[in-house]
């Protein structure tokens, strides 16, 4: 005999779009770029862009974690608390630690990108060339992974949801 709660539960069932691994060799060159960066600013300029460099990285955490968390407060503001500032490599900053709709992870992402690039160029004017170099380096290079995602996504439906983890990045549809 089934009970009233048996029937009137609903269940979702996600069937798997797309899965793809992040692999060492993807996070080996993702780890290089910084680096060959740092060399290309040190030949070009002064020691004290290792300075800058340093400075930079937290600056940059800083401002995509304020510009992430205002478009989330501003769109959807129940879902911020699926979001939290994470350190799992390649995914470092203000990102989803559950399953998260691709609309809204796209949204978040796209605004992040294109005002932490108008923010740097603001303060290109005043900053020395090195720092501002820095600043743009580190934007692209917490960017990158997710960018890439949206990229590989380009042609899939938006109304799925993404899960992140350190080893793989999965898509689904309900």
């Amino acid at each position: 005999m089934v009970t009233e709660a048996q029937q009137n539960a609903t269940f979702y069932q996600y069937q798997l779009i797309k899965k793809w691994p992040v692999t060492r060799m993807w996070n080996w060159i993702y780890l290089l770029v910084p680096i060959v960066t740092l060399m290309i600013e040190l030949y070009y300029f002064s020691w004290s862009s290792i300075g800058f460099w340093l400075l930079s990285f937290p600056l940059v955490l800083w401002i995509q974690y304020v510009i992430s968390r205002s478009v989330l407060i501003m769109t959807v503001n129940h879902l911020r608390k699926r979001w939290k500032f994470q350190i799992q490599f390649p995914w470092i900053g203000y990102l989803p630690d559950q399953f998260m709709g691709y609309s809204t992870f796209r949204r978040v992402l796209l605004h992040t990108t294109w005002i932490g690039f108008c923010f740097a160029a603001i303060l290109c004017m005043w900053l020395p060339l090195d720092f501002s170099i820095s600043l743009v380096m580190w934007h692209i290079w917490f960017c990158l992974p997710r960018l890439i995602i949206l990229l590989r996504l380009f042609r899939k439906r938006k109304d799925g949801i993404i899960k992140l983890t350190k080893e793989e990045v999965s898509y689904y549809i309900q």
